[in-house]
């Protein structure tokens, strides 16, 4: 069984994996890894069933375990525990008015998270025509009362092979993508990917090699779409037989699991206040090289 993790195929991402392999920075001891949501893929997740933990079990789970995936194939090494904070202080009930929906609200003059999805005819047909049989509103306010999951998000992540990893997410960024850096016993990498609201006009991501007394290099990687280039990829090695494998980007059922439960770790961490060892939430037992 494939799970379809396709952050993994972008092209850039796959570049970091075999600088790491190379042994261009050393051993890899540490990782910086920090994802901004903007103002409007964030607040997206708010408007929809994402907002209820108990319907998606919060961006920890439903956006994050992509970021942890990504982690788990960059380290190749299984997490072995979480401790991790978080709190809602932006959306919900954070907002200064609020409505069922957008489109029922009094304050749509005044409210820069407005939008009238009846001006998209497709999500028109797919969710508002459809309003009348299941009650769900696609536009549903990102101030409602009843939104419960955490907006800003931050986790100590440790690995079975010792590398600590420093997370966060935010969701309510003016611009979206995320800065990481990883740190070797001779250099680090790091790398700044731009998704929307770019500071620059570049039409490619970048990633520095900056070894210990040693030069620095620009890599420059050709930007895609698609997620960057890798949905193709992805679908390639899906639907056509023999596709070879050479970065082991092909995900498994234990993948999945293992980046879902950091995000379930995550978030009973923030309950208990304590760190949560992931063989206690699990039959799978972290290996210390990746399966």
């Amino acid at each position: 069984c494939r799970i379809t993790f396709n952050y993994r195929y972008s092209p850039h991402r796959a570049k970091m994996w075999e600088i790491l392999r190379s042994g261009e920075i050393g051993e890899l001891t540490s990782v910086d890894f920090h994802w901004y949501l903007d103002t409007s893929h964030g607040a997206d997740y708010f408007r929809r069933w994402h907002r209820l933990v108990e319907k998606g079990g919060s961006l920890w789970v439903h956006k994050a375990s992509h970021h942890f995936d990504l982690l788990n194939w960059w380290i190749q090494s299984d997490p072995e525990s979480v401790y991790a904070l978080g709190d809602l202080q932006f959306y919900g009930k954070n907002g200064p008015f609020r409505a069922e929906n957008c489109r029922n609200c009094p304050h749509t003059k005044a409210c820069d998270f407005y939008w009238d999805i009846t001006k998209d005819q497709r999500l028109k047909r797919l969710y508002v025509d459809n309003e009348k049989y299941d009650g769900y509103h696609r536009d549903g306010c990102v101030f409602r009362n009843d939104v419960n999951i955490y907006d800003k998000m931050a986790a100590t992540i440790k690995y079975m092979n010792g590398v600590q990893v420093a997370y966060s997410l935010t969701t309510y960024s003016p611009y979206e993508g995320y800065r990481i850096a990883f740190n070797g016993t001779k250099g680090r990498m790091d790398a700044w990917i731009q998704e929307s609201n770019p500071t620059t006009d570049a039409n490619y991501d970048e990633i520095v090699v900056a070894r210990n007394f040693g030069r620095r290099e620009y890599i420059q990687i050709p930007q895609g779409s698609g997620h960057g280039g890798g949905d193709k990829l992805l679908k390639d090695q899906v639907f056509i037989p023999g596709t070879p494998d050479p970065l082991k980007q092909a995900a498994g059922v234990r993948d999945g699991a293992l980046a879902c439960l950091v995000g379930i770790a995550a978030r009973k961490s923030i309950a208990a206040k304590d760190k949560i060892y992931i063989k206690d939430l699990t039959t799978i037992i972290p290996q210390e090289k990746k399966i």
